[in-house]
């Protein structure tokens, strides 16, 4: 008996060692993630003055948010002109693109379907042979794509990598299920939204996340395809602060008694660009731990 006692309370021992060195490491890789963040923000809410003189090695001097207000209201920037557009085609595109991501992915899980094989297939080799910028432009082009708006929201449509994760979602739920529904009258499209949807909402929600990021986040394909100032995007309109700060430098500014420069307005626009996106995951939050566990169990 005593003898069992001691493993017991040796193996207590390992684990609780175990346990804080865990929490140790992940608490250092959190800090390191956060610290670039915070630092840029403790950038945009200090004083002008302290950081001319380089008096601002981490946390902030003269603390103060004129520097937001200055950046959302300043004609210069037309942060509210990306802002704008940048929610609507992440609104719309993540729609679009998980509507057309799950009902592909429930169609190719259907055994119904004979040449579903063939269909994933075709998704995969386009994925991997992507044809490069060149193509796609000429593509994009032909299909009326230049200055377009849709240009962000339908190419993206279906994304091959969240089409796999889905497709092994759905992959994993009885067939039974959908049998019970057609017996009860169901029609396809019955089914899938009265029994599947509702069963898929971790899947849902971390497919809609992710795309929401890489719209959010897409810089390339705007650049590349909308030329109207009216039609830039958030990441558009960032780069034109940062890089113009860079080319044409702004002078200081005082605004309410505080002294703002390049530093602090280049800083507060990252900030605010990067605000809306991550407001956005406390709501997902806990749907996407339960899709990303799926993922990689099934995929």
């Amino acid at each position: 008996m005593n003898r069992t006692e001691s493993k017991t309370k040796l193996k207590k021992t390992r684990t609780g060692i175990f346990d804080v060195i865990n929490t140790a490491i992940l608490s250092i890789i959190a800090i390191l993630c956060v610290c670039p963040f915070l630092y840029i923000f403790f950038i945009a809410t200090s004083d002008g003055t302290y950081l001319t003189k380089g008096q601002v090695t981490f946390f902030p001097k003269g603390f103060q948010l004129e520097s937001f207000i200055y950046v959302l209201t300043n004609p210069r920037f037309d942060i509210f002109t990306g802002m704008k557009n940048s929610v609507i085609y992440t609104a719309l595109g993540t729609v679009v693109a998980v509507v057309m991501t799950y009902i592909t992915a429930y169609a190719l899980t259907r055994p119904r379907l004979k040449q579903r094989y063939f269909i994933m297939t075709l998704f995969v080799v386009t994925w991997v042979f992507e044809a490069g910028i060149i193509p796609q432009y000429i593509v994009y082009s032909n299909l009326g794509f230049i200055d377009n708006i849709w240009v962000m929201i339908i190419p993206g449509a279906i994304n091959t990598q969240f089409l796999i994760i889905t497709k092994a979602f759905l992959e994993g739920l009885p067939l039974e299920l959908e049998e019970a529904a057609f017996v009860d009258g169901a029609t396809d499209i019955k089914a899938m939204n009265s029994i599947f949807v509702p069963i898929s909402k971790p899947i849902i929600a971390t497919i809609a996340l992710f795309n929401a990021v890489s719209i959010w986040n897409q810089y390339l394909v705007p650049q590349m395809f909308l030329k109207t100032a009216s039609k830039k995007t958030i990441q558009q309109v960032l780069k034109s602060v940062i890089i113009g700060a860079q080319e044409s430098p702004f002078s200081n500014t005082i605004v309410n008694g505080v002294t703002l420069n390049q530093e602090n307005l280049k800083a507060a626009a990252i900030v605010v660009a990067m605000l809306p996106i991550v407001c956005v995951y406390p709501f997902v939050q806990k749907y996407f731990k339960k899709g990303i566990l799926i993922g990689s169990v099934k995929g």
